[in-house]
């Protein structure tokens, strides 16, 4: 066992703080205000090779392991979650699902430039279409249809809450194929957006990750090749609760981005802000609520690199991901709470930063699973 980072990794920890600082923290305050999805900061980590780290060179990805994932995750998620879950959705959801189970036709004409995060120079990711206005943490209660005819499936219904709703350019969208088998008659496919019957709703106005795009997708008699079918018949459940294993490591990074970046704020401003005299970090109320904060943030972190290194290793990290994911995503919110307590007044407006991280933080334990489904899968794999 060993804590000490690869120097690759330390590389692509100093890569993902300098883009953080230098790509998104201009302008991170109006993005947010007027809700703008950051096209250039995205189209800028695609250049860097960040949209598909885990892919394999061989479909245009940069072939890296988890923890760098992890590690590039938190970087960014310190200063633009916005940004972050954009790169999580395309990393983690669509390029390691259509990477472990689609096939070699899918990988070469999707997954390649989904990977690469561009397409003839145009922005290129992919969103992923699970949830429905009744099948959120039931994901089982599908009500998009994909009706087979001849060589194409034709597709009905309504997903909402979607990242990357609008901007991206590929969805893999879960229908029921098969009524009479509940959740073995899933399918997932690979669908284009430009297709005709795809119609994007209006952007969601969201407490916070408010510069992603967040869309309802509706489908009417959309056309889908036999082809773009991932998986065997019945095969989109699995494939669902597999991928979003992975996609928890991704928002548990996200999570522990905005604790660790709260935290980072938290303890600069201590050192600049006077109170009865003196610098608050010399009061102990402050510097107890720093002790608190680092451990919280110590073991989030170490919770999202034991999942990654399982994950890298091949062992089963079902148990793993829902654990960082559950203790992150509430170690986030507290973290960030505590931060606005430490800025007192200043913590409470927009320029500090601290308030639109907290904002942020609450999401981290709804989506990808809700704390209390994590807790389900956790309380399972102890109990089994």
């Amino acid at each position: 066992m060993t804590f000490k980072l690869t120097e690759e990794q330390l590389m692509i920890r100093q890569a993902a703080h300098d883009f953080a600082n230098t790509e998104c923290l201009p302008g991170v305050i109006e993005r947010d205000e007027k809700q703008k999805f950051p096209y250039e900061q995205v189209i800028k980590l695609a250049e860097l090779g960040f949209m598909g780290m885990m892919v394999s060179p061989d479909y245009g990805g940069s072939g890296l392991d988890t923890v760098s994932y992890v590690i590039a995750m938190e970087e960014i998620s310190k200063v633009d979650a916005s940004t972050s879950v954009c790169m999580s959705v395309n990393n983690s959801l669509v390029c390691y699902g259509i990477e472990a189970f689609g096939t070699e036709e899918q990988k070469k004409k999707y997954l390649t430039p989904l990977a690469q995060g561009r397409k003839g120079g145009e922005l290129y990711i992919g969103a992923f279409l699970l949830s429905e206005p009744e099948a959120g943490s039931d994901a089982t209660s599908q009500r998009t249809t994909a009706v087979a005819k001849d060589d194409h499936y034709v597709i009905n219904g309504v997903k909402n809450w979607i990242t990357n709703g609008n901007s991206a350019s590929v969805y893999l969208v879960f229908a029921q194929t098969d009524l009479t088998k509940g959740s073995r008659g899933i399918d997932v496919f690979i669908v284009e957006k430009n297709w005709p019957g795809v119609t994007v709703g209006p952007k969601e106005n969201k407490l916070g990750i408010r510069g992603s795009d967040t869309h309802s997708i509706s489908f009417t008699d959309v056309k889908v090749p036999k082809e773009n079918r991932v998986g065997k018949h019945g095969f989109g459940f699995k494939f669902a609760m597999m991928t979003l294993s992975g996609g928890r490591i991704g928002i548990a990074s996200q999570a522990l981005g905005l604790a660790s970046g709260a935290l980072e704020r938290s303890i600069a401003y201590s050192k600049e802000r006077k109170a009865f005299g003196t610098e608050i970090k010399n009061h102990q109320v402050i510097q107890f609520k720093i002790a608190d904060m680092a451990t919280r943030v110590e073991a989030a972190r170490l919770l999202c690199f034991r999942a990654a290194w399982q994950k890298d290793k091949g062992e089963d990290y079902t148990e793993s991901a829902a654990m960082a994911k559950v203790f992150a995503s509430e170690t986030a919110m507290w973290v960030t709470t505590e931060a606005i307590q430490i800025h007192g007044g200043y913590g409470y407006v927009k320029e500090y930063h601290v308030e639109r991280m907290m904002r942020d933080a609450k999401i981290t334990q709804i989506y990808e699973g809700t704390s209390e489904v994590q807790r389900i899968v956790i309380s399972r794999g102890i109990l089994k």
